[in-house]
């Protein structure tokens, strides 16, 4: 399967020249933890890019500290590879984890994705999304028609996340109108409630 990616900070440079995929997922030690941290015993701080180690660096994490209940998401660029993004969020999901924005966070392009793994999804006022097209590389999400099962992955990721199908679609068509690939659009308050990315 080819490798997409939505990562603010990696948008002009080459799938090849990212960090994750210059790590061998079998090289990570039991206490790399990656983009998380421990701010206490229920509550991880996750900072920085989401790559195709993410998911091993969460398993390590929950390992070294099981009663993790709640993540902070602070400064998240995006995903560098969009399915192991997927992985990871459902593997935070299924962990029953509550994912909060405090007031200085700034999450983008897949980590907006896996904000939407929170059993559920606060925010503080100032915190900042942003939302734009996948691109592998050669082709972006627009370059395909309403309906076309490259959109499958996102689609069906936010059905599992709790979105109905209208709302899956509403939102996944918004965020790849909303930008391309190389830019990207900031939610206003209205937009994240219309999309309902925050819980009741």
């Amino acid at each position: 399967m080819k490798q997409i990616s939505r990562n603010l900070m990696l948008l002009f440079l080459v799938a090849s020249l990212s960090f994750a995929s210059s790590c061998k997922k079998d090289s990570i030690a039991p206490n790399d933890y990656g983009p998380f941290s421990s701010q206490d015993e229920t509550t991880a701080i996750m900072n920085g890019d989401i790559g195709s180690n993410t998911p091993q660096h969460w398993d390590n994490f929950i390992a070294a500290y099981p009663n993790t209940e709640r993540m902070l998401m602070k400064d998240c660029p995006g995903s560098s590879d969009d399915e192991a993004n997927v992985v990871a969020a459902r593997k935070i999901r299924a962990q029953n984890i509550a994912i909060h924005l405090p007031a200085e966070a700034i999450i983008a392009s897949g980590a907006v994705d896996l904000f939407l793994a929170g059993t559920t999804r606060t925010r503080d006022a100032g915190s900042q999304i942003g939302v734009h097209a996948w691109s592998d590389g050669n082709q972006e999400a627009t370059d395909f028609p309403v309906g076309d099962a490259n959109h499958d992955l996102y689609i069906d990721y936010y059905k599992e996340m709790g979105f109905s199908q209208a709302d899956a679609e509403a939102f996944y068509y918004f965020t790849i109108n909303a930008a391309p690939s190389r830019d990207i659009h900031w939610m206003t308050d209205a937009e994240i409630d219309q999309y309902k990315l925050l819980t009741p």
